[in-house]
């Protein structure tokens, strides 16, 4: 098992350098994203990229490094940066990241601000706002398939299953647009945009009602689904109907046997749908205005600051990596009866 465990994570750090390498490369291959602002601020900036590797300076201009980037003049010095090549900025900045931890700076959202620092004051709103909506989801979703499964054929069960099967195909995007229009433009019930860091409590916590709702609303549908169909399967199984002839009510038998058992491929789909919520929340957080890594995301690529791209895809894509061999390694966990790379 330890030895699956090892190779599972060894295989997704491998995938995660393959797409951070591939997704560098390619992006430093587009024309070279010049700096807004201040002269000072300009220079700074490539002072830092030739400490960084991705620029290179010169006292006087060269011929054969391509177009001069930025030309810096004073009374005491004149500067002119020519762009490195790709490959010798993929290597710089490998080496900046296992060395130093340095991912570069910003170019456009906060000009010359570590990147690591920007991603990390907005991972913190993300994750509040997805761990809030998958404690919600998950209990509302789960009763309501067990209370479904437990009705199974008659008019509660067919309510919820069409409720589910109508609401489940909403995205959560629209879901939004639609409530902000209904509540925050028209009624002014809740705040038309995410409440500043000055706002009062009670602003803030209303701030949090409509997108975790909205979060919340496609999770809760998917767990109904599944918990419904897997304790269905569960309650006609011969096992189930033995331990009731043996004298179980039906109660002890549900909650003994059948949850039990239906828990099993439901506990690790929660992972999964935890990734979802991630992916899903970066249309929610722009139109929404959440200063979070989804809408973060967007911003960066939309303004082709680069630094805090790389970063935020490699927390993306480093949660969903690790989610997956989360998730395997659950099924083992849950069920004993299941070990991956055990002995026959």
């Amino acid at each position: 098992m330890w030895k699956y465990i090892l190779k599972r994570v060894i295989l997704a750090f491998i995938t995660l350098f393959i797409i951070m390498s591939l997704t560098f490369i390619l992006i430093k291959l587009l024309p070279f994203q010049r700096p807004v602002g201040l002269i000072s601020t300009q220079f700074a900036y490539y002072q830092d990229q030739v400490r960084l590797g991705f620029v290179t300076r010169f006292d006087t201009p060269q011929d054969g490094l391509g177009e001069v980037l930025f030309n810096y003049k004073n009374s005491q010095v004149d500067y002119y940066y020519y762009q490195v090549p790709v490959m010798r900025q993929y290597f710089a900045w490998l080496g900046n990241i296992f060395t130093r931890w340095d991912w570069g700076t910003s170019t456009f959202i906060a000009p010359n601000v570590d990147a690591m620092v920007i991603i990390g004051e907005r991972l913190v709103v993300s994750m509040k706002l997805n761990i809030i909506s998958v404690i919600i989801s998950v209990p509302v979703g789960i009763a309501l398939g067990i209370w479904a499964a437990l009705k199974k054929n008659k008019p509660t069960d067919h309510i919820i299953s069409t409720l589910v099967m109508v609401f489940i195909s909403v995205p959560s995007f629209v879901l939004i647009t639609f409530l902000m229009l209904l509540l925050c433009y028209n009624n002014q019930v809740l705040p038309t945009q995410w409440p500043s860091a000055y706002a009062p409590v009670g602003t803030k916590i209303a701030g949090y009602i409509l997108p975790v709702f909205c979060l919340s609303f496609g999770s809760i549908c998917g767990y109904c689904r599944f918990t419904r169909a897997e304790l269905c399967e569960v309650m006609s199984s011969d096992y189930l109907l033995l331990a009731r002839t043996k004298g179980l009510t039906k109660r002890q038998a549900i909650l003994r046997h059948a949850l039990r058992n239906a828990m099993v491929p439901i506990v690790p789909s929660i992972l999964a749908e935890f990734i979802g919520i991630l992916g899903g929340s970066m249309i929610l957080e722009s139109l929404y205005g959440i200063p979070g890594i989804g809408s973060l995301y967007i911003t960066a690529l939309g303004s082709k600051d680069f630094n805090v791209l790389f970063v935020d895809m490699a927390v993306f894509t480093t949660i969903s990596l690790l989610a997956g061999v989360v998730l395997d390694l659950s099924y083992g966990f849950i069920d004993p009866r299941i070990r991956m790379g055990a002995k026959k």
